[in-house]
């Protein structure tokens, strides 16, 4: 594995679980990320991000567009702009700026990814 590849590949895992955990055990998510009315809309929110997931393939082994890339870095922004406002207005846990942080980390990792690619194409062959 190139270890440009490496965040890519935990951004992978982590939608991966965020997608599982509320199907496979519902009560500890619930536990971790509080109380909910709408478990409909956490299962909808959940598989909302199994098409990003597919994306990062993708852009991992296939073309490293950046219209990909764009919209990998517009999904996280999303989720981590959601977490912030949420939380800031009491209405969800701290945990959720657990996420927040990751987001803005993948987000950080997808523009060193498009730097890299505009400056010099020095990203490996699986990555372009």
């Amino acid at each position: 594995m190139k270890k440009y590849q490496i965040p890519a590949y935990i951004q992978m895992f982590y939608f991966l679980l965020t997608i599982i955990w509320p199907f496979v055990h519902l009560e500890s998510f619930l536990k971790i990320t509080g109380p909910k009315t709408d478990i409909w809309l956490v299962k909808t929110v959940s598989l909302l991000l199994f098409p990003y997931i597919l994306l990062i393939v993708y852009v991992l082994r296939i073309k490293q567009s950046p219209l990909v890339i764009l919209a990998i870095m517009l999904c996280c922004t999303g989720l981590a702009g959601i977490d912030l406002y949420y939380y800031l207005n009491n209405v969800i846990k701290w945990t959720y700026m657990i996420d927040c942080i990751l987001e803005i980390l993948f987000i950080g990792y997808w523009i060193f990814i498009l730097k890299i690619r505009s400056e010099n194409k020095s990203v490996p062959n699986e990555m372009r």
